[in-house]
């Protein structure tokens, strides 16, 4: 009876999802339109975004307070609204959302540096511009230093080389800013295959051996202060966004010097694995590739953290290439990280060199190996992943060479349940303003700020892209005879 009652309502749910799908499809549509609408005419600073606003718009922020007159580039900036923009014309076939990611991709673009890449943030004010060498200003003078710091001329470039292929590459602002900035970051790498962390002038090779990573005989225990900007850089995985890129600019402009750099990245990785009996990697590398400092709370060690994200760029590397020698490194490295876990199973972001013991620091930034007063603005602890490498390892490495690509994902067209629920919560939460009003606060302005409500652009992309992704799911298709 129960089994009987419970199918029944199972089939029952399913119809009441069914049945309301046409009417909250053409709800979802005009919520998307709404909210995009809003975004794009009240938010947008010259067609670029922040990341987060106070409700009435007189307040806003990026990693810092933030003018009226300038934008973000760093991730949920210009580039994630743009892409989820992107998204939804791609769900939709809109016209409208591919005007609205255009548009963003030229404020962007007039952000450009004459190194290639971006700084954090773009700025507009005509005075203040001065202070900076945008490219589309003739770049004379000014602040030139690119960052690979958090994703974010990464995810410039990837924004814009999407923007280009939607746009077939006739949009000539868009099209010259994405190939400007991926030729920059081939001449930025290092003839050992390693990026910098930030840059303005490109490396000479005499001055760049190619070296394989050792460990030194001593090291400064103490913070030197030294400027770090310049080593070989996989923090906050910098190294895994710049080859991501560079294989999505071999799909989409065919061209071969793209996959050879990001295949040189992946013989960086290799040359970067520490000798047994630590056969990991450290967060950043100095010119005789050992680990070294970085900021004052980033020794050199071994990492627990950023290593993870190397070895899931070695599975991405092989699924690319189907090399082998892609593999070879992972065996040692998982083995050495599960000997290296913390009782409770996670990792330690750092490892002392040569004892193995787990690095923290105090809130006065001076290193130790107790755990009960650390600064709280940085994760000294990081989660396992050592299980999925693991098991996506076993999958690929029996595979024939070019057998290990990402497996495909489901067409679209099955909606769920809670992907029904999830769409009609996003869209009661959409005012009649076509904004998204949470409560919060603003992380820059200090305890005095009276902010209580904000607009977040991570909040924006999130819901746009479910609503995206329930229209395209929801789509007619050819041959469909669903009863509506």
């Amino acid at each position: 009876m129960f089994r009987r009652v419970a199918v029944v309502f199972l089939a029952l749910t399913a119809q009441t999802a069914r049945a309301d799908e046409p009417d909250l499809r053409a709800q979802a549509s005009a919520g998307l339109r709404r909210a995009v609408a809003f975004y794009r005419t009240s938010v947008a600073t010259e067609g670029g975004y922040l990341w987060r606003y106070s409700d009435d718009l007189a307040r806003r922020e990026g990693e810092g307070k933030a003018t009226a007159t300038q934008t973000w580039v760093q991730p949920p900036g210009t580039p994630a609204v743009g892409l989820a923009y992107l998204g939804a014309h791609e769900a939709t076939g809109d016209p409208y959302y591919l005007e609205a990611a255009a548009e963003a991709a030229r404020s962007l673009a007039r952000g450009q540096l004459r190194s290639g890449g971006w700084d954090y943030r773009v700025e507009f004010a005509p005075k203040l511009r001065r202070d900076h060498a945008y490219r589309a200003d003739g770049g004379a003078g000014g602040r030139n230093v690119t960052t690979l710091d958090d994703n974010t001329t990464q995810e410039a470039v990837r924004f814009l080389m999407r923007v280009d292929r939607a746009a077939k590459q006739k949009d000539t602002v868009v099209h010259a800013a994405a190939v400007f900035a991926l030729d920059s970051l081939l001449k930025a790498q290092y003839p050992n295959g390693a990026w910098p962390q930030r840059y303005d002038t490109f490396p000479d090779p005499a001055k760049f051996p190619v070296r394989k990573a050792s460990l030194p005989e001593t090291w400064p225990r103490d913070y030197p202060g030294k400027d770090y900007r310049s080593y070989y850089t996989f923090n906050d995985n910098s190294l895994a966004d710049v080859i991501d890129v560079l294989f999505e600019a071999t799909r989409v402009y065919g061209d071969g010097k793209y996959r050879r750099a990001a295949e040189k990245g992946g013989d960086f990785i290799l040359l970067a694995q520490l000798p047994d009996p630590q056969p990991g990697w450290a967060q950043q590398y100095d010119v005789d590739m050992h680990p070294a400092w970085a900021r004052k709370f980033e020794p050199p060690a071994v990492t627990g953290g950023e290593a993870q994200g190397v070895m899931l760029t070695l599975l991405r590397l092989y699924r690319e290439t189907g090399e082998k020698k892609y593999l070879e490194p992972l065996p040692r490295a998982l083995a050495y990280y599960r000997k290296s876990q913390l009782p409770d199973g996670r990792l330690a972001r750092f490892y002392e060199l040569k004892t193995n013991r787990p690095l923290y620091f105090t809130k006065d930034y001076k290193p130790t190996h107790a755990d009960d007063n650390l600064p709280t603005h940085y994760a000294f602890k990081v989660s396992s992943r050592l299980d999925a490498i693991e098991k996506e390892y076993a999958r690929v490495k029996d595979l024939p060479p070019g057998g290990g690509k990402e497996p495909t994902t489901a067409p679209p067209g099955k909606v769920t349940v809670a992907q029904v629920a999830a769409v009609k919560a996003t869209l009661a939460a959409l005012d009649d303003k076509g904004r998204w009003v949470e409560g919060g606060r603003l992380k820059y302005h200090g305890p005095d700020d009276p902010t209580r409500r904000v607009i977040d652009s991570g909040t924006f992309v999130r819901n746009v892209r479910l609503l995206s992704a329930y229209l395209a799911a929801t789509a007619p298709r050819p041959g469909d005879a669903r009863k509506e």
